[in-house]
């Protein structure tokens, strides 16, 4: 009994993965049986078309779904190309391979995918290529592509927005942690190996800002098509995983400057208490702010603490200012930079600051956008780029 209750957890505590790869199997399955029905043996390309595509979000999903098709489009007609020039062999390979990852490339479709587009490509153009038979393959690549982008709806237990939610929660819990142990560190341990441990764990955290903002970014692009949810709520979320960025940046750079503080000589005991305090003091608000977001994510924000995080750092502030003759220039610049790091975190939390509201956002890597221009910017340049090769006299005659 012990075993199977074992053995059950086991698949409980991986649910999410469990969905996904059952989602998968189920996509492939689904895709070798419609393939083989619209075309004779259609089903093997349509199902490992299906498999490579379907991913946790329907957003990656589209993605790179839409990339599997036009890159297996370009490959398959420069095969055929290749083919007419050079016959099947070593050079036709090579070139179908070449074009897809270049036209990868094009699509910014990221690594994963960029591997993919080929590897449909040639399976597109395997054994026994005509142009029947790769216009077959290719309808078999739309057909599992389609197919995976409408199971991956399914591949996560949650929505955009849910998952958003729970990305901000995890990363706000983590943060508070962390300065939690850096506050009793400081009056406990504050030794360069402590420290060294914050720091590592402080750059673990920076590492997960372009996970955080893309699912906030997915949230965001489902909001305007998806009916099922309101945009201003979209948009709260949004705005609260910059708020999170903002306060990870500033919760690495506490933690780095705590360890240049203990590379060069520490802290007195009465600074040390003033620090700690300041720093449990902001990971109680994270904590607090955390439970508040988690029981209503989208209610306007209240003062979660700010005021005390705010009133600690310029009673730190004071009390350094007074003892501003015990340290040298480069100590103290360390420790204010500390304290200056907390006030940004109080600013994150109100969501007041103008680097929040007024700045604007990338949207993410430009390995997760499907192009890099809209197709509308993109004729517009080269409209403009042919216009200049027509003659001087057509070209004001035009104008």
């Amino acid at each position: 009994m012990r075993v199977l209750i074992r053995f059950r957890q086991a698949f409980v505590d991986r649910w999410y993965w469990v969905q996904q790869v059952l989602v998968t199997a189920f996509a492939a399955a689904l895709s070798w049986q419609v393939g083989d029905h619209i075309l004779k043996n259609g089903g093997v390309v349509a199902a490992i078309v299906a498999s490579l595509t379907v991913r946790s979000s329907l957003h990656k999903s589209v993605r790179e779904g839409f990339g599997q098709v036009i890159g297996s489009s370009v490959g398959a007609g420069a095969a055929l190309a290749s083919v007419h020039f050079f016959g099947l062999g070593l050079i036709t390979v090579g070139l179908t391979v070449l074009i897809c990852l270049i036209a990868a490339r094009v699509l910014h479709l990221g690594e994963v995918a960029a591997i993919n587009v080929p590897v449909t490509a040639l399976i597109v153009i395997g054994p026994g290529l005509s142009q029947n038979n790769a216009a077959d393959r290719l309808i078999s690549t739309i057909t599992g592509a389609l197919i995976a982008i409408v199971c991956s709806i399914f591949a996560h237990p949650k929505t955009p927005a849910g998952r958003t939610i729970d990305r901000i929660s995890s990363l706000t819990d983590r943060s508070a942690v962390l300065l939690a142990r850096m506050a009793e560190g400081v009056l406990e341990d504050f030794s360069q190996d402590n420290t060294g441990r914050w720091l590592a764990r402080g750059r673990l955290l920076a590492e997960e800002i372009p996970s955080i903002r893309s699912q906030a970014l997915e949230a965001r692009v489902f909001a305007k098509w998806l009916p099922t949810v309101r945009s201003e709520n979209a948009e709260k979320l949004y705005l609260r995983g910059v708020a999170v960025e903002h306060t990870i940046i500033q919760v690495r750079a506490i933690s780095r400057a705590l360890f240049d503080i203990a590379l060069n000589g520490g802290l007195d005991e009465v600074i040390a208490s003033e620090i700690a305090m300041v720093l449990s003091t902001v990971s109680y608000a994270l904590s607090v702010s955390t439970e508040n977001f988690k029981f209503d994510p989208y209610a306007r924000l209240k003062d979660p603490i700010t005021g005390e995080i705010r009133m600690s750092a310029e009673q730190a502030t004071a009390t350094v200012i007074n003892n501003a003759d015990h340290f040298e220039q480069g100590q103290l610049a360390r420790i204010m930079t500390v304290i200056s790091s907390v006030m940004v975190i109080a600013d994150s939390l109100d969501q007041i600051s103008p680097a929040i509201r007024k700045v604007p956002t990338p949207q993410g890597p430009t390995s997760q956008q499907i192009l890099s221009k809209s197709p509308i910017d993109q004729a517009k340049i080269w409209q403009q780029r042919l216009f200049k090769l027509l003659p001087t006299p057509i070209r004001k005659y035009l104008e």
